[in-house]
């Protein structure tokens, strides 16, 4: 049995700007502390106290925060008859038809023929 005091498993030293690159991916949105420790083998424990000792704030450990919001209705808009002139209809092969005013924008149809298409 070897009793030399020491003789246990040293200790690692890490480069102050390595501890800074984990901490920074540890704070990364939708990152895992202890996914990253094991990207850099390291211990999350250790994560945990790097991200103390270089300043991640409280607010960064939290993520996201709501902020408060109020809904007003919209002003009532005077409804405006679209003349035939001012649509498009669209015959698809599977049977749909899609009537398109001018108000509609290129990537809105394309949306809406894409979901069409894949039913």
């Amino acid at each position: 049995m070897d009793t030399n005091v020491g003789a246990g498993r040293r200790r690692r030293s890490w480069p102050e700007a390595l501890k800074r690159e984990i901490v920074a991916a540890s704070l990364a949105p939708g990152a895992s502390v202890s996914v990253v420790a094991q990207q850099y083998d390291v211990n999350a424990n250790q994560v945990f106290a790097w991200r103390k000792l270089y300043g991640a704030t409280a607010r960064e450990l939290s993520g996201p925060r709501l902020v408060p919001v109020t809904v007003t209705p919209d002003a009532p808009v005077a409804a405006t008859p679209q003349s035939l002139a001012e649509t498009i209809e669209i015959e698809l092969p599977r049977g749909y038809r899609v009537r398109v005013g001018c108000g509609v924008t290129a990537a809105a149809l394309r949306r809406v023929l894409d979901a069409l298409e894949r039913r």
